[in-house]
């Protein structure tokens, strides 16, 4: 049973209901703050993993790793997961919580605006308005997609989608299709659709990195193992997680030490691409991580196939049938999917929160970047918490690790609350310039700024606000206890207005 009839007031109030959104609720029950909501624009559990099906979507962090630690998943199949396994875990987990009856699913959030005067959050959204103490913002970075500025784009007259919006009523078979960009849904969707269609363009601005995906179904006696001895399944995670966390945040500053790595890609080339004209194409010019690595087996093998054609040239404009290159050859095609991304230097979700004085999130880091205070708070937004926030991205390994760093933190505000009888929490300017102005200091000496290459991880203003430059045991160090001298913290009032 899930939330029908909105409540007017609640404590806490938490937007999404992917891995952020579902592991608050769980701990907030569990700390005994009971009186939450939990909203989703979507019709159930998920986030990401509901809304990417497109074919081949996948992990690329192992499974044992992809879970979270207080609820781990003996059943996964292989040693990467598949979206279907990933989101049914998600949906297992939110069922066997118990807080599903404070789930607000189709509901998406409008407006928040905080109210000095009632040290509330007022909440608008598409099912009635809501009154919370705090505003917890699950909604993540990969929620909403990026589509490219082209001309004509609005004009093609065939089926056009974005990945993360699949249209699965569209028969790709015997079609002749265009998919644009290169990152880690096109190098998914790209071998798993090649064998039906007709013939398939694929647009490449910048070639990525891909190395092996070493992955393969657990056999029958790892299954048993993994489901019945905990202590078998503990260790596993274990390894995966030091494996991932010793080698690569160290190739981060150290270019060198990616070597092995850098060796594995180009042979990942060598051994499908025969032909030297491809090769040429599909070898990255830029220092290994300065975009994100991606893996597959089966990557190279498509583009090598007889009806795949790597297109390098820019695009010019996108026509009722074809799209046009700036050499001016055009290529018709029935099928258009677009594979950009998502707005992650600029999440959505800031447009729609006015934190005080009116001024939005989007406003505020418009003028400077997407900054915050440990990724999960922001000065002049009292009791707003981001759960994967700023600077909290990974490049090699579990960002449920972080996740569950973040809700540790958040938990500790809101016992500082409890406990002290405080109305609101937010970090101080000079607290938050501080951790920022270092978080951009060790990302100068970084392969994401010293890579040669332009990527996502960059805002407007040239600066990496996306990944986290350090260990994720450091994250987690420097999160475990709620700093309160960093805050300004804000008693309860009375009725007439004094502190209670």
């Amino acid at each position: 049973m899930t939330v029908t009839t909105l409540p007017q007031t609640v404590d806490h109030l938490v937007v999404g209901a992917g891995f952020a959104g579902i592991g608050m609720a769980i701990k907030l029950a569990e700390a005994g703050e009971g009186d939450f909501l939990v909203i989703e624009k979507d019709s159930g559990v998920g986030g990401t993993w509901r809304a990417n099906t497109y074919p081949g979507a996948a992990c690329d962090v192992p499974s044992q790793l992809y879970s979270f630690s207080f609820a781990p998943n003996p059943s996964w199949s292989r040693s990467f997961s598949a979206q279907p396994e990933i989101e049914a875990y998600l949906r297992g987990v939110a069922e066997r919580s118990g807080t599903l009856d404070r789930f607000a699913f189709e509901t998406e959030m409008l407006d928040a605006a905080w109210d000095e005067a009632s040290q509330r959050w007022h909440v608008r959204t598409t099912r009635g308005d809501v009154v919370a103490r705090t505003l917890i913002s699950g909604s993540g970075g990969l929620s909403a997609p990026k589509l490219p500025d082209i001309e004509g784009i609005e004009t093609f007259q065939g089926e056009v989608f974005h990945s993360a919006r699949w249209n699965h009523d569209v028969d790709l078979t015997g079609k002749r299709v265009a998919v644009i960009g290169t990152g880690a849904s096109s190098i998914q969707i790209v071998p798993s659709i090649q064998p039906a269609v007709a013939h398939l363009d694929l647009y490449q601005r910048t070639a990525p990195y891909v190395i092996p995906r070493s992955d393969r179904r657990y056999t029958r006696i790892e299954r048993l193992l993994l489901k019945h001895v905990p202590a078998v399944r503990r260790a596993y995670r274990t390894a995966v997680y030091w494996g991932r966390e010793t080698y690569v945040p160290a190739f981060v500053v150290d270019p060198r030490i990616a070597a092995p790595a850098k060796k594995a890609a180009r042979a990942n080339i060598a051994k499908a691409i025969t032909d030297p004209e491809l090769r040429a194409k599909v070898t990255p010019t830029y220092a290994l991580g300065c975009k994100r690595v991606l893996i597959s087996n089966t990557y190279y093998s498509a583009l090598a196939a007889d009806n795949v054609d790597l297109v390098t040239d820019p695009i010019a404009k996108v026509t009722g049938d074809a799209i046009v290159t700036a050499d001016g050859v055009e290529r018709p095609i029935d099928v258009l999917v677009v594979a950009t991304g998502f707005q992650t230097t600029e999440q959505p979700i800031a447009e729609h929160i006015r934190g005080r004085g009116g001024r939005s999130l989007s406003q505020v880091w418009a003028e400077r970047g997407m900054l915050s205070y440990k990724g999960t708070t922001t000065h002049g937004f009292p009791n707003l918490f981001q759960l994967v926030g700023a600077n909290t991205g990974l490049g090699h390994s579990s960002m449920v690790f972080m996740i569950e760093s973040q809700i540790a933190y958040v938990l500790g505000a809101l016992r500082t609350m409890k406990d002290n009888g405080y109305a609101a929490v937010e970090p101080r300017q000079e607290p938050q310039d501080a951790w920022n102005a270092d978080l951009q200091q060790r990302m100068k000496r970084t392969v994401w700024s010293q890579g040669g290459c332009s990527s996502w991880y960059l805002d407007a203003h040239g600066r990496n606000t996306t990944l986290w430059p350090r260990a994720t045991f450091t994250f987690r160090k420097l999160l475990s206890r709620f700093d309160a001298e960093n805050y300004d913290l804000t008693p309860v009032r009375t009725t007439e207005g004094a502190p209670a």
